[in-house]
This record gives C-alpha cells, sequence and structure tokens, in this order.
C-alpha cells in the first residue's frame, strides 16, 4: 500500500558511485548498480536520512512523496541474507584449510618470491567463523585491489597472518559486518589490520572493521593501512 512519506532521493548526475551511502544505511536500502547508488526497495528505507552526511557529492536528500511504507520485518529478512546456501553446495574449493609453506632458508635465498599465504579460502563470503586458523590471530582485511597495486604485499603484510578479502563498493557491507563479527565473536583474534586502497569508496572497509568490532563487544585493536593506487603505502594508523 502506498502512503505519503520521507523517503531517500539519489540524484544519479551527481552520484559518482563511492559507495559511502551503502555502509552508512543500516537497513540496506541502497546497493551501487551500474556505477551509481539506487535504492533496492522502498519498503527498506526508513526515510530517517542517516545516510545523508556521508555522501561527499551531495547526491542524496529526503523527499517526501507517496512510497511503499516502511517494513521493519522485510527489511530484517533481507539484512539476514543467508549467503552461503546460495553458494554451491559442498564446493570442495570453499573448505577452510590450512596451508604450510616447506621451503628451507637455502630455497628462500634462490627464490626471488615465496607465496606466504597460510589460508583458503580468502573471500571474506566465503570463509567460515569457526575456522581454526583464526584463533589466536593478528587478521588481516583486504580490500581485493590492494594485492595487485601493492608489490611487497606477501612479505610486508601477509607473513604468518591469515587474511580474508573483499570490496566495499561492489559487495554487501551490511552482511560483511555480519559476517566479520561473527569471525570476531567465535574465535580469539588478537589484533585485525585493515588494508585498502586510497580512493573514497575503499575506505568503507575501515567502516565494516570498526562496526564489527563494535558489534563483537570485544576490545580489538586495529590498524589501518592506506595503499596508493601507484603502488606506495600512504598511511598507516
Amino acid at each position: 500500500m502506498l502512503i505519503r512519506r520521507n523517503i531517500i532521493k539519489i540524484d544519479e548526475e551527481k552520484c559518482t558511485g563511492c559507495g559511502l551511502c551503502v555502509t552508512a544505511c543500516a537497513e540496506g536500502a541502497l546497493q551501487i548498480i551500474d556505477g551509481k547508488a539506487r535504492l533496492v526497495s522502498e519498503v527498506y528505507c526508513d526515510g530517517l536520512g542517516a545516510c545523508l552526511g556521508e555522501c561527499p557529492e551531495g547526491a542524496l536528500t529526503i523527499e517526501e512523496r507517496e512510497a511503499e511504507e516502511f517494513d521493519k520485518e522485510a527489511t530484517e529478512a533481507h539484512l539476514q541474507h543467508p549467503m552461503e546456501e546460495e553458494l554451491p553446495c559442498g564446493c570442495p574449493g570453499s573448505m577452510s584449510r590450512r596451508i604450510e609453506h616447506h621451503t628451507t632458508a637455502e630455497d628462500h635465498a634462490t627464490m626471488e618470491l615465496a607465496s606466504e599465504l597460510t589460508n583458503w579460502p580468502v573471500q571474506l563470503r566465503l570463509v567460515s567463523p569457526h575456522a581454526p586458523y583464526f584463533q589466536g590471530a593478528n587478521l588481516l582485511l583486504v580490500a581485493d585491489c590492494v594485492p595487485f597495486a601493492l608489490a611487497d604485499f606477501h612479505p610486508r603484510f601477509l607473513s604468518g597472518r591469515p587474511v580474508v578479502v573483499g570490496c566495499p563498493k561492489l559487495d554487501d557491507a551490511s552482511y560483511y559486518i555480519e559476517k566479520l563479527t561473527d569471525i570476531l565473536k567465535h574465535s580469539s583474534v588478537n589484533s585485525l589490520t585493515v588494508i585498502h586502497m586510497e580512493v573514497s569508496c575503499c575506505s568503507g572497509l575501515t567502516y565494516i572493521a570498526t562496526r564489527a568490532i563494535e558489534s563483537s563487544g570485544k576490545n580489538i585493536p586495529m590498524e589501518d593501512v592506506t595503499v596508493a593506487i601507484y603502488g606506495e603505502v600512504l598511511a598507516e594508523a
């Protein structure tokens, strides 16, 4: 049923698709589709405008118009996103495993680079919150593009650490917050290092990590690392 109420309005001319509004919307009403922020469904938007201040381009406003009524139950169901159930059941490639590297000091001396990856899978959507490699770990949360830009990513950051990767612009930030929260709750993670690119949309990964730590109820130290598109670390905080 349509009622007259406040609801989000997106100016596509101003929208750059940075994705900051997506991570700010607790109801999951916004997504980046075809490079622009879109309202997924009117029933998911409560019209309160929590996302307004996150848009650097001023592309978001609240307008009063006829729209479907906000549906809290439908929104909660939408946020649950049982994404693992949508994946192929029993896929052997998604099996959690620890990777052992049997290389000697002599091997390393003759190799230009050696892989430091110690866990599989690495995609945040695929990992199990109960995977043993999270116990007592210094966990890395890395934007998909980082290892392509940072030439020394393996020896500088990955060595001795489990890693999970994701894209805050293209993926479901609300789901990632929930998934990372589960990992932190069910493991004894010692620290969390977030590594993202310098582009504005990529900073959403820091927001995801911050929200997950808060939701876990644990006091987990977090380091935030920014990588330039030309392959240098700009900041570590």
